[in-house]
């Protein structure tokens, strides 16, 4: 495994990195104000699951072929441009749900979406976008220490850290989203400003992604 200098570097950066709001970031805490805190929970950990798909990717090689493959780069990152388009298109054309008597409600969301497709969703968000593969390619080898064990190995220890600091970081971004929804969830010209904030927060983001450079891919990415 990395040395404790390797590792002492490498989680000073991750902490930065994953403190610097990004797409997963915005996503999380459109999701917190738009449904409250237990939704980007569950979008958080779904979030994690797609960076975890992606360590595995880059452990096996596909993050090489992807920074190799303009076409197959180019395939992935609209199919991930474009799910966050519909996502935004979706919340925007969707009627505005009745207001909840209270916080405390034992409803386990302030909408219509389950646990279940909330990580779908959040999955999907981390695991279609190919700046994610060639950012966990940039940085996780640099950790790699020689005679420390298979690099593979090393490499999937130091993406699950990464994971699991994300997941934290997201989630406290997310409790955020929800506190600021909870001040006027009774509003109901709040919960149409909130419908119409997160959805074209996702679809500005799948725009954003979509006419993002390529003829350098990136070597690095804002978490």
């Amino acid at each position: 495994m990395p040395d404790f200098p390797h590792w002492t570097v490498f989680l000073t950066a991750t902490i930065i990195l994953l403190l610097i709001p990004g797409p997963s970031v915005l996503f999380v805490v459109a999701r917190g104000i738009d449904q409250g805190f237990r939704a980007a929970l569950y979008s958080a950990a779904g979030l994690a699951l797609g960076d975890l798909f992606q360590v595995l990717g880059a452990a096996v090689g596909l993050s090489t072929l992807l920074a190799s493959s303009i076409a197959l780069f180019m395939t992935v990152k609209f199919a991930g441009a474009a799910y966050l388009i519909f996502l935004g298109v979706q919340r925007i054309l969707e009627k505005s749900s009745p207001a909840l008597p209270d916080a405390s409600a034992h409803q386990p969301f302030r909408g219509e979406r389950s646990p279940r497709s909330l990580i779908v969703q959040g999955f999907s968000v981390n695991a279609l976008n190919p700046k994610t593969a060639l950012f966990f390619l940039a940085l996780l080898p640099q950790f790699v220490t020689a005679n420390r064990g298979p690099a593979w190995l090393q490499i999937l220890v130091l993406g699950g850290a990464f994971v699991a600091l994300g997941f934290v970081t997201n989630t406290i971004y997310g409790r955020m989203g929800g506190k600021l929804g909870s001040f006027a969830r009774r509003s109901a010209r709040f919960r149409t400003a909130t419908r119409y904030v997160g959805g074209g927060t996702l679809v500005a983001l799948g725009v954003a992604a979509a006419f993002a450079p390529t003829s350098h891919p990136p070597a690095h990415a804002t978490r």
